[in-house]
C-alpha cells in the first residue's frame, strides 16, 4: 500500500478546500472552476495513496460521480442550482465512498433546508425584493467535510457511532 501519510496530507487538502468553497460562495456566490477542479484532480492521488483498485473501487468511484453530475445538471438547466454547486458536489463524488456519499447528499439537504428556510426569513425580514440566492455551496461543503469525518473515522480513533449513522 503507497504512503499512508500521504493519503493524511490529501484528506487534509480536501477539507481545506471544502472551507473555501464555503467561503467565497458566502462572499461571492460563486465556487471557483480552479477549485473544483483542483478537488477532481486529486481524487486520483488519493485512490492510489488508499490502493483503490480500479475494480470495484474507482469504477464506483467515476460511476457515482457521473450520475451526480447527470442529476445535477438537469436541476443547473431548470435554474434550481448553480453551475459551481453542480462541479463541486461532482468533484467531492470522486473522493467519497458511495454509501457514505448517500448519507453526505441527506445531510447536505438537510443543512441546505435550514439555510434556505434562515435566508428566507431574513429576506422577508429585511424587505429585500428580487431573488433569493443561496450559497448552496455551504452545505455541500458542511455535509463533504462531516462526511470526510465520519468516513476517516478511525484516523481519529472515534469509537464506530462517534460520526453519526453508525
Amino acid at each position: 500500500m503507497p504512503d499512508f501519510e500521504f493519503r493524511y496530507l490529501l484528506l487534509g487538502g480536501l477539507a481545506i478546500a471544502l472551507l473555501i468553497a464555503a467561503i467565497t460562495d458566502i462572499r461571492r456566490r460563486q465556487i471557483d472552476n480552479w477549485l473544483t477542479l483542483t478537488i477532481a484532480a486529486g481524487a486520483p492521488l488519493y485512490w492510489w495513496a488508499s490502493g483503490m483498485s480500479f475494480m470495484p473501487g474507482i469504477a464506483w468511484q467515476l460511476g457515482l460521480a457521473a450520475l451526480t453530475f447527470a442529476v445535477l445538471f438537469a436541476m443547473f438547466a431548470l435554474g434550481v442550482m448553480g453551475g459551481g454547486d453542480v462541479k463541486l458536489l461532482t468533484a467531492v463524488a470522486l473522493w467519497i465512498a458511495p454509501l457514505w456519499f448517500m448519507r453526505l447528499v441527506i445531510v447536505m439537504s438537510i443543512i441546505g433546508g435550514l439555510l434556505t428556510l434562515a435566508m428566507w426569513i431574513h429576506h422577508r425580514a429585511t424587505k429585500r425584493t428580487g431573488r433569493l440566492a443561496i450559497p448552496y455551496g455551504v452545505a455541500i461543503a458542511s455535509a463533504g467535510l462531516w462526511a470526510l469525518f465520519a468516513q476517516h473515522r478511525a484516523l481519529f480513533h472515534l469509537p464506530v457511532n462517534a460520526a453519526g449513522f453508525g
